[in-house]
């Protein structure tokens, strides 16, 4: 019973410390305001998108959009059809 407790304790602390890192990851990363959707492209093929819901009013695109509120927000200037995802291709 012994091992059975110590194998669940240290395998939820490892889970917990996993958690937590990606957590603290997510938090460090900046937002940036790209001048142009050239630059934004380089690092996000699909441009950006304001949600996971929106629909590509533009038409038929290449790549998948990167799904962030923050950098969309960042760059909402880049949005030129204004349908929530700035920069597509």
């Amino acid at each position: 019973m012994k091992k059975v407790f110590t194998v669940l304790l240290a395998f939820t602390i490892a889970i917990g410390f996993s958690f937590n890192s990606v957590h603290v990851e997510a938090a460090s990363a900046k937002v940036v305001a790209y001048k142009n959707c050239t630059e934004l492209n380089k690092v996000y093929k699909g441009g950006v998108a304001r949600s996971a819901s929106v629909k590509n009013i533009g038409g038929k695109t290449k790549y998948q959009p990167f799904v962030s509120q923050a950098i969309y927000d960042a760059n909402k200037k880049s949005d030129r059809d204004k349908d929530s995802i700035a920069c597509e291709q």
